[in-house]
C-alpha cells in the first residue's frame, strides 16, 4: 500500500521546468549585415538541441513507466485505494466528467417554471426538462442502476410467462476504450438468444438477401431474427444497437464461410492443378476462361465436352451446386438446413445464385493460370450474384408451364437432407400417418372377438 501510494505521489509531480533564455540579438558586421554563425557554434546549436530533445524522451519515458507501474498497483490491489487514479483515465472518462461544467444552471429567479439537467450517457449535452419530468427519469435511472445487468420484468397479466429484458452494457477496460461486443458478454439467457438469432440471421441472409442493397434491409433481416428467436424461447428481449451490430457482422461472415468450403470443392471438380509447369499453367488459364463464357459451369459436367459443339444442356444441374449445398448448410442432422428446413424448402433462387457467384469466384482465382485469393467481396461480386439471379428468374418465366426451376429446387433440398441422414419432409408425414383402412380392419377384428365370447355363452 505503501508503495502504490510512493508512485501516485510521484506520479502526480510537476515536471521541473528550466527558464526559458532569452533570444541573443543576432550579431553583426561593421557594415551592417548579419554574421553568419561558423561551424563550431552551429555545432554547439546542435547539441543542445539534441541533449533537449533525448531529455523530453526521457521524462515521457520514465512517466510512462510510473503510469505503467501505478496500473499494476492498481490491478493488484485495487482496494488500497479510495477510487481510481486519476492519471488512469483516458481522455473521454475526462470529457464525460466535465461534459456538464461548462453549461449554466438555470435558478428558480431566472425561470418561471424550474427545470434541471438531466444525466446522459452519451457525448451529445443532454436537453433541458420540466422538474417533474426529470425527478420521474432520475427515479427510474437510479432503480435500474440497482438492478442486475440483464434487467428481467416479469408480467402478472394472465398466466404468460413473457419476460423482457435488455442486453447487458458495453464493457470498458480500465483505460476507458470500448472492448468489443462478444457473446460471453452477455448472461445466459440473453446468450441463448444471441447464438439462436444469429443462426436464424445466417438463414434469412443466405436465402432473402446475400448481398444486400444497404443496411436497412440487413437490419431489417436482423431484427426479425431476434423476434423469431424470442418466440422460439417463449422470451422477449429487447434488441440494442449494440447486438444488431454483432448480427451484422455475420452477413460477410457467412459469404466468406461459404468461399471457403468451396475452394477445394471447385478445384478437384473441374481439375485445376498446382505446378510451375508452362503447359499446366497455360491449361488452368484456358479451363478458367472456357468455363466463365456463358456460365458454362453451371451445366452438367458429363455434358461440359458437348458445349463446344453447340449443345448446352443440363444447365443448373452441375453437381458443384449440390456439393456446395450439401457441405454448406446441410453437413450433419443439426446444421441450419435441417434445424431451419422451413427456409430452404424448396431451395430458394437467391441460395442457388449465391453458390453459383462463390463457384465463379473461386474460377477466377485461376485466370492467371496460378491460383491467387480473389476477395469475395459485395463491392467486386455484388453483380455478379444480381446477374446469376436475374438469368435464374429469367429461366423460369421461360420455363414456366414446364416447371423445370421448381423441380431443380426441389430436387436440391431433398438431396440435400438425404446427404445430412434425414429423410424428405413428405416421407417422414406420410410414414408416421395411419390410414383409415387399418381403422376398418380394427373394428372387423373387434367384432369377430365378440362373436367367439357369444357362442360358448349360449351352450
Amino acid at each position: 500500500m505503501a508503495a502504490s501510494r510512493k508512485v501516485a505521489s510521484k506520479l502526480t509531480k510537476s515536471r521541473d521546468t528550466q527558464p526559458a533564455q532569452p533570444a541573443q540579438p543576432p550579431v553583426r558586421t561593421t557594415s551592417g549585415r548579419q554574421r553568419r554563425p561558423t561551424k563550431k557554434e552551429n555545432y554547439c546549436v546542435s547539441e543542445s538541441q539534441h541533449v533537449t530533445h533525448r531529455q523530453e524522451n526521457k521524462e515521457k519515458k520514465l512517466e510512462k513507466q510510473k503510469k505503467k507501474a501505478l496500473k499494476a498497483a492498481y490491478q493488484a490491489e485495487p482496494d488500497d485505494f479510495k477510487q481510481e487514479p486519476s492519471e488512469l483515465h483516458s481522455d473521454i472518462d475526462r470529457e464525460e466528467e466535465t461534459m456538464f461544467s461548462d453549461h449554466n444552471m438555470p435558478s428558480k429567479l431566472s425561470q418561471p417554471k424550474p427545470k434541471v439537467l438531466t444525466f446522459s450517457a452519451g457525448k451529445i449535452p443532454p436537453t433541458l426538462h420540466n422538474a417533474s419530468a426529470t425527478c420521474k427519469a432520475t427515479t427510474t435511472d437510479c432503480d435500474s442502476e440497482s438492478q442486475p445487468e440483464a434487467q428481467v420484468d416479469h408480467t402478472d397479466e394472465g398466466d404468460n410467462n413473457d419476460i423482457t429484458e435488455e442486453l447487458s452494457p458495453i464493457k470498458k477496460k480500465i483505460d476507458g476504450s470500448r472492448q468489443r461486443m462478444k457473446a460471453s458478454d452477455f448472461n445466459d439467457i440473453s446468450k441463448e438468444i444471441l447464438v439462436m438469432a444469429t443462426s436464424i440471421f445466417r438463414c434469412l441472409i443466405v436465402t432473402q438477401a446475400p448481398f444486400p442493397d444497404n443496411v436497412a434491409v440487413e437490419t431489417k433481416l436482423a431484427k426479425t431474427a431476434w423476434h423469431e428467436a424470442c418466440q422460439i424461447k417463449g422470451i422477449n428481449i429487447k434488441l440494442t444497437p449494440s447486438g444488431v451490430k454483432m448480427l451484422l457482422t455475420r452477413t460477410s461472415q457467412v459469404r466468406g464461410e461459404l468461399k471457403t468450403k468451396m475452394h477445394s470443392l471447385t478445384a478437384s471438380f473441374f481439375g485445376f492443378r498446382t505446378s510451375n509447369s508452362n503447359s499446366v499453367i497455360r491449361q488452368n488459364r484456358d479451363l478458367a476462361e472456357s468455363l466463365k463464357d456463358g456460365s458454362v459451369f453451371a451445366f452438367k459436367s458429363s455434358l461440359l465436352g458437348l458445349i463446344g459443339l453447340g449443345v448446352k444442356e443440363g444447365n443448373y444441374k452441375t453437381e458443384l451446386l449440390q456439393l456446395g449445398i450439401n457441405v454448406m448448410w446441410f453437413a450433419n442432422q443439426h446444421d441450419e438446413g435441417v434445424v431451419y428446413h422451413e427456409y430452404f424448402n424448396p431451395m430458394p433462387i437467391e441460395v442457388i445464385a449465391l453458390v453459383l457467384t462463390t463457384i465463379e469466384c473461386c474460377i477466377d482465382e485461376w485466370l492467371q493460370g496460378l491460383k491467387e485469393d480473389v476477395k469475395f467481396t459485395s463491392a467486386t461480386y455484388g453483380t455478379v450474384y444480381h446477374g446469376h439471379f436475374g438469368s435464374l428468374q429469367r429461366f423460369d418465366e421461360r420455363t414456366a408451364p414446364y416447371r423445370l426451376l421448381e423441380r431443380i429446387r426441389t430436387n436440391l433440398h431433398d438431396t440435400a437432407r438425404f446427404h445430412a441422414g434425414v429423410d424428405t419432409l413428405t416421407i417422414s408425414s406420410s410414414a408416421s400417418r395411419i390410414s383409415d383402412a387399418v381403422f376398418e380392419d380394427a373394428i372387423r377384428e373387434y367384432q369377430l372377438e365378440e362373436q367367439d365370447d357369444a357362442e360358448p355363452s349360449e351352450l
